[in-house]
């Protein structure tokens, strides 16, 4: 019933307030758990990227009209117009570095118009030098299975002081190892050869990060490399949030599950961790199952939240997870 009391609060405001004032805008801010982003000093050329991502949180569909930016140092886009009940989207803000330099900022401002009018402003900035140049001018793995390990070669050089040095590479995430070689001086040019590697640890996702390298530099000592890519899990379930209902006690509701696999698969075992839920799967080997789930309702009424397991054949730990959420009505 939490989300019917957010929606019925959120018209109520919507009601008594103007569209433009703030309080009838905290809707559509609440789905983005970040709106600030600062890229840091990063170099002339390089690729500089960052997702806000954001999450539906309400039982209507989310709709963006349209997104604009303040300032052609930030070119925004929309990677899902349309985002159902706990589904996930993101604006992408892609930090011009070619034609720009020294400090810059932009606003970029997120128009939503369903399931009601409201604006989110997202804040970036960042520092642009040109004395140092990466080539290429990101780490980009692409798409990776999960549990692969993967390389990727960045020639750094720096013009206008042969003393130059890089002395670290740091990052938060431990599943990156990094390593520096071939440091070479030309009259004047100093030359790098940075090689990172994505271990398997990674996790199932989007890799929206940046490595810091610590030079001598004593004006910007900090220098960010952005890293982007995807790791792909073999197994994935669609949808992972699942909405069903409403339904009367004593009543069943059904739906479908869509578990994809990067090579034929059988389906082992489907579980709940609560009462109600029933699926039986195809017993055969295949690339695509389309799983039917069945809920019968008890007597309580309320909001149901379970998890359903899909277990499979594809290699131990290889399973997929989705979130059923379920609101039973009231006996008459």
């Amino acid at each position: 019933m939490i989300v019917t009391i957010q929606r019925f609060l959120i018209a109520f405001v919507l009601v008594l307030l103007p569209v433009s004032t703030a309080s009838a805008q905290q809707w559509a801010s609440k789905m983005f758990e970040v709106r600030e982003h600062d890229f840091g000093v990063v170099v002339r050329g390089s690729q500089q990227q960052f997702r806000f991502e954001f999450t539906n949180l309400y039982e209507e569909d989310v709709h963006i009209e349209r997104v604009r930016s303040s300032c052609g140092c930030t070119s925004p886009s929309i990677e899902k117009s349309l985002v159902s009940t706990f589904q996930k989207s993101a604006i992408l803000a892609t930090f011009n570095t070619r034609t720009l330099q020294g400090a810059q900022g932009a606003t970029l401002t997120v128009v939503f118009d369903k399931p009601f009018r409201a604006e989110v402003r997202l804040q970036v900035k960042g520092s642009i030098r040109t004395d140092v140049v990466f080539q290429p001018g990101s780490v980009q793995f692409g798409d990776v299975v999960l549990g692969s390990t993967v390389e990727r070669m960045i020639a750094i050089q720096h013009a206008g002081a042969d003393n130059w040095e890089i002395r670290d590479v740091r990052s938060v995430n431990s599943f990156y190892k990094v390593f520096l070689k071939n440091r070479t001086v030309t009259g004047g040019r100093v030359d790098y050869q940075l090689l990172v590697q994505l271990t398997g640890k990674a996790p199932a996702g989007y890799l929206n990060d940046q490595l810091i390298l610590v030079t001598n530099d004593l004006q910007d000592r900090e220098l960010r490399l952005a890293v982007e890519g995807r790791i792909a899990s073999p197994l994935t379930i669609s949808p992972a949030s699942l909405l069903m209902g409403p339904v009367a006690p004593g009543e069943s509701i059904s739906r479908k599950l869509v578990v994809r696999g990067n090579k034929p698969f059988r389906i082992l075992k489907v579980s709940s961790d609560g009462e109600g839920f029933k699926c039986t799967p195809a017993d055969d080997a295949r690339m695509l199952h389309l799983l039917p789930v069945s809920f019968t309702a008890g007597d309580e009424a309320g909001t149901m939240v379970q998890t359903i397991l899909v277990e499979t054949d594809l290699g131990e730990g290889t399973t997929a997870r989705c979130v059923a959420t379920v609101e039973v009505k009231p006996a008459p």
